[in-house]
């Protein structure tokens, strides 16, 4: 049985390689890719500091994004590629590190008290099926080294979850 610990850390390096071996563990006997982005969601959502929203959106058709698992406020249910940090994320197939969302042209506010915000491209075979979202009410919250933690848990997300 999984058993989460407080994450002690002096950097962000080592809060990140705490929650890694955390979610290795959370995931290691259950391939379900729901239940997996669920505990990931709440694992994040508890464990890193100043977050408004910790989520998954995933690929429902070649043009549109789902509401999937998550942590915060109720969100904005559908989204469509190219739309959005989300969006946006999934047409380049590449992380989005948003240090202002006002600023961001095409930004959909589900949550007005969102100020900045990381969204990492869940990509398998090649293909994107879905994203990591992270909001925060802080501007600048995110920086590269939250880009590379997420990132190496999307990895281990995706490594672990079935096949939708």
């Amino acid at each position: 049985m999984f058993t989460a610990r407080a994450i002690e850390h002096d950097d962000k390096a080592s809060l990140y390689q705490e929650l890694t071996a955390q979610l290795t563990g959370l995931l290691s006997d259950e391939r379900d890719a729901i239940a997996n982005a669920a505990n990931t969601a709440a694992l994040l959502f508890t464990s890193l500091p100043d977050l408004n929203w910790a989520g998954f959106y995933f690929l429902r058709s070649p043009t549109e994004l789902v509401l999937g698992p998550f942590q915060g406020r109720p969100a904005c249910v559908r989204i469509a590629v190219g739309r959005g940090v989300c969006g946006t994320a999934v047409e380049r197939r590449q992380t989005m590190l948003v240090a202002d969302v006002h600023a961001f042209a095409d930004h959909i506010a589900c949550d007005a008290a969102s100020r900045s915000e990381l969204v990492v491209p869940l990509i398998r075979n090649g293909d994107v099926f879905g994203v990591i979202d992270l909001d925060s009410p802080l501007v600048s919250r995110f920086d590269l080294e939250d880009q590379r933690g997420i990132e190496a848990i999307a990895d281990i997300y995706v490594k672990a979850s079935d096949k939708l």
